[in-house]
């Protein structure tokens, strides 16, 4: 049962960390053909981390859980191997 929605939250970023980490490791094209890489993560996760700091400002993002959450999401899906849940970890780091 979803409380303030966290178990939907929880579940979509599950399956957005493991779809990530399976098309880097198979190769895979976005639609336009372009490679899923590394290189192209990282641009896209520094992209987004921009965005969060233009939407609630530098002092809330440094002293917030976005860096730690978006090193987590990072390590995770850099992983040579796939860790089972994304949350086991994350719960590590909250307590």
């Amino acid at each position: 049962v979803p409380l303030y929605h966290l178990m939907e939250d929880a579940a979509t970023a599950e399956i957005c960390r493991a779809q990530l980490w399976q098309w880097l490791r198979h190769g895979a094209r976005t639609s336009d053909g372009q490679p899923v890489t590394v290189e192209r993560f990282d641009r896209l996760l520094g992209a987004e981390l921009d965005r969060i700091h233009d939407e609630v400002g530098a002092a809330r993002l440094a002293h917030g859980v976005f860096p730690t959450a978006a090193r987590l999401f990072e390590q995770m899906t850099k992983s040579e191997t796939f860790d089972e849940f994304l949350t086991l970890p994350a719960y590590e780091l909250l307590s």
